[in-house]
């Protein structure tokens, strides 16, 4: 660890001369991923020279400890302790911080929630998510865009797709992609029995034009009239748009807007967001077929969360979490549980950093 600590130290002082030049300045793109690199490890070098610190205090205490009377000896030995276990912290935040992280997780996020099994009750609680989800997002005081939706009759969703802008929304979010399952008495039940329905999330990187090319010719654009519930017409013009990516079937549809240039451009948003989504689950196929814990796996099928109303709960089934305040969690309450899985995936990501350090 002490090679990659140097490395980190390094590297920084090395940047700081670069942003100190002329030259880098002049070249705003490369002075602004300069500094973006810079500041990401300020948390590091931070941490590392605190460890130095506390490393030559350990040292000194100990050639006092050697040298000294017995209540000097005393003091000394006390602060070792005290200073080793601090030691011992900042070594495991080292590793931690020394973990490569997806640098996504800093950026944008789109969610889709679409309505599973349970007719207008799921539809309803697709709705549920919607809301939960956007109060969270105001609470972190993220932006929020409506990229499509099909209400239902009721009230609800077949499907919603909007995007989260503000730094992190990704990385707080990307574990909330999976099947969610409501058990409540619908209000149209009149028996009073409990009803179990789903509806699935999915959350996307949302990324830069430049990570995702677009051909025109890998593109066909559809354009019809935009309906909203029972059929009833929304617009009279062929404001709505549709775009297949002809060679991956990957399709996009967006018909909230009036304009249909902005609903171009939102499908074309959207679409760029699947597109990145499906090259990197493939390239995680091939790169770690054995990994498929919950956690971090992006595996939809799995059953993640489950929202139980009659027992007022909230269990999330990959990390064991059960809350009893299923109002408070309704209404963007997400903290204890989002903080849970990311302490998942990070314990997971330091195993597998300790393995590959102890075969390297």
């Amino acid at each position: 660890m002490m090679n990659k600590i140097r490395k980190v130290l390094a590297r920084h002082d090395e940047l700081q001369g670069l942003l100190a030049d002329p030259e880098t300045v002049a070249d705003r793109e490369r002075y602004t991923r300069l500094v973006r690199e810079y500041q990401e490890l300020e948390e590091v070098v931070e941490a590392a020279r605190q460890y130095q610190r506390i490393a030559q205090k350990i040292e000194q205490d100990k050639t006092l400890l050697a040298s000294s009377e017995d209540d000097l000896a005393d003091l000394a030995r006390e602060e070792i302790e005290e200073l080793e276990v601090r030691l011992s912290e900042l070594e495991e935040e080292l590793k931690l911080l020394l973990v490569p992280v997806n640098p996504r997780d800093k950026g944008n996020a789109l969610m889709e929630i679409r309505a599973g099994t349970g007719g207008h009750e799921a539809s309803l609680f697709a709705a549920d998510l919607y809301r939960m989800y956007s109060r969270y997002a105001e609470k972190q005081g993220w932006c929020q865009e409506m990229m499509g939706s099909s209400p239902t009759e009721v009230g609800g969703f077949k499907e919603i797709i909007f995007a989260l802008e503000g730094t992190g929304a990704y990385g707080q979010l990307r574990f909330e992609s999976g099947v969610h399952r409501v058990q409540r008495v619908p209000e149209t039940e009149a028996s009073g029995r409990i009803h179990t329905s789903a509806a699935s999330v999915v959350v996307l990187s949302e990324p830069r034009e430049v990570e995702v090319q677009l051909d025109p010719k890998d593109l066909r654009i559809d354009v019809f009239r935009s309906s909203g519930p029972g059929g009833q017409s929304v617009n009279t013009t062929d404001s709505a748009v549709r775009i297949t990516h002809v060679p991956t079937g990957v399709v996009a549809t967006c018909q909230d807007e009036k304009s249909q240039h902005k609903n171009k451009a939102k499908a074309l948003k959207v679409l760029r967001a699947r597109l990145l989504d499906r090259a990197q689950r493939e390239q995680e196929e091939k790169m770690a077929r054995t990994r498929r814990s919950q956690v971090g796996s992006g595996d939809r099928s799995a059953k993640i969360r489950t929202y139980n109303f009659p027992q007022n709960r909230v269990t999330d089934h990959r990390v064991n979490v059960t809350l009893y305040r299923l109002e408070e969690v309704l209404d963007g309450d997400l903290d204890e549980l989002i903080e849970s899985l990311q302490a998942a995936d990070r314990k997971k990501r330091l195993e597998q950093a300790d393995v590959q350090e102890a075969s390297a």
